[in-house]
């Protein structure tokens, strides 16, 4: 009986070290904030160029699972600010989500979404998955970057805030 019980105990115990594990590997952003910059300043993340206006959000935030690429984002009141666009997402029609891995080296890695809609409140939903997520994604960042109109695709227009890995801030 002590043995079942020890066996029973080793299993439990390593069930929830696999759990903990899991969970380190969830990113999350509490929110999401519109790219700061003047109109034609770029504000670059690496490789990847700021839209040309500022830009402002409401609320959002996101979650990818560094594992298994299950990834999850929402922003509400995605807008321009200023120009004769300004609170409303302009001639945006389509958004992407962009996991960032080792932001800020030379082994830097974008990794996007599908494009979602943009609403003419400035509000884009996804969930689905990105993938071929590297086995080292250091840094992670998180954008929102323009899908169409296709003269624009690409410029990042929103990040994601307040990271949080695995169980942090619980």
């Amino acid at each position: 009986m002590k043995k079942i019980l020890v066996v029973v105990l080793t299993l439990m115990f390593a069930s929830a070290a696999f759990a903990f594990d899991e969970d380190d590997s969830i990113v999350r952003w509490r929110n999401i904030v519109g790219v700061i910059t003047a109109i034609n300043v770029d504000n670059p993340v690496g490789n990847i160029h700021a839209g040309t206006f500022p830009w402002s959000v409401r609320s959002g935030r996101a979650s990818v699972d560094l594992a298994n690429g299950a990834a999850s984002f929402e922003v509400e009141g995605l807008t321009i600010v200023g120009t004769a666009f300004s609170g409303t997402p302009g001639p945006i029609t389509a958004v992407t989500g962009t996991l960032v891995c080792n932001a800020g080296t030379n082994s830097q890695v974008p990794l996007d979404t599908a494009s979602v809609p943009l609403n003419v409140r400035g509000d884009a939903h996804f969930s689905g998955h990105i993938h071929n997520i590297p086995a080292t994604c250091n840094n992670p960042l998180f954008l929102v970057r323009i899908a169409s109109p296709a003269g624009a695709a690409g410029f990042w227009i929103a990040t994601g805030t307040e990271r949080l890995i695995g169980d942090e801030g619980k």
